[in-house]
């Protein structure tokens, strides 16, 4: 059944005119932006296609490339690209807040912006937000990129790049593609190491982030390990 065959009040985009984006599931905010769906399935199920590819994690839906999201029965290049589009207008979103704004009072969007980064990951990824004297972004930058499993971050190196970008302060974070946020006692003694390292340069350590899958990314400050 198409959606135009749908009560009024059912309807993907009248509930959200009425009710707002929040009440709205993913498949259906999805089939908003899809806007039609193929023969034989409307938006909605186009929407749950999409989704169901990836695992239902909106986040791995985020990052994939255009060839995975075109090569979903019914999504085609044009879709794909509308998509792809989209989630990279949310990472410019919140990377103009994080620099707008003193990132100690905006960590959800700190959050929000690191699993759109890293959640998807297939391999270990290590990264430093770089922040100015007002804790606000500076840059954004990859560091190291390891294997499935580990990278190496090299404290000489990041105390290197700190001081080429002249900032005051420092929020890192890497993922972990097992979808286990826990730290391991090796990201426990790294972050020790570069704090201390970081420390001799004047530059502060505020958060070191782990991103795992859909979970909410594990904060070093929250848990009293810096």
């Amino acid at each position: 059944m198409s959606i135009t065959d749908w009560p009024l009040a059912e309807r993907p985009r009248e509930r959200l005119l009425r009710h707002g984006p929040q009440a709205l599931s993913d498949a259906e905010l999805l089939a908003i932006y899809l806007r039609v769906g193929v023969r034989g399935k409307s938006a909605v199920d186009l929407a749950r296609d999409l989704l169901k590819r990836f695992d239902g994690h909106l986040s791995r839906l985020a990052e994939a490339s255009l060839k995975e999201l075109a090569s979903v029965s019914g999504i085609g290049l044009a879709k794909a690209a509308q998509l792809k589009a989209s989630f990279e207008l949310s990472r410019r979103a919140l990377s103009q807040e994080l620099a707008q704004r003193d990132t100690l009072s905006a960590p959800g969007a700190v959050r929000d912006w690191l699993r759109l980064k890293l959640a998807s990951q297939p391999r270990e990824i290590f990264m430093a937000l770089w922040l100015d004297a007002q804790n606000r972004l500076l840059i954004a930058e990859e560091l190291f990129t390891g294997s499935l499993t580990q990278t190496s971050v090299y404290p000489r190196e990041v105390v290197k790049i700190a001081l080429a970008h002249n900032a005051a302060a420092v929020i890192l974070a890497h993922n972990h593609p097992s979808g286990i946020a826990e730290p391991s006692r090796a990201d426990e003694m790294l972050t020790r190491s570069l704090k201390e390292a970081l420390a001799m340069v004047d530059v502060r350590l505020l958060d070191h982030f782990i991103v795992a899958g859909n979970q909410l990314p594990l904060s070093f400050a929250e848990r009293g390990l810096l």
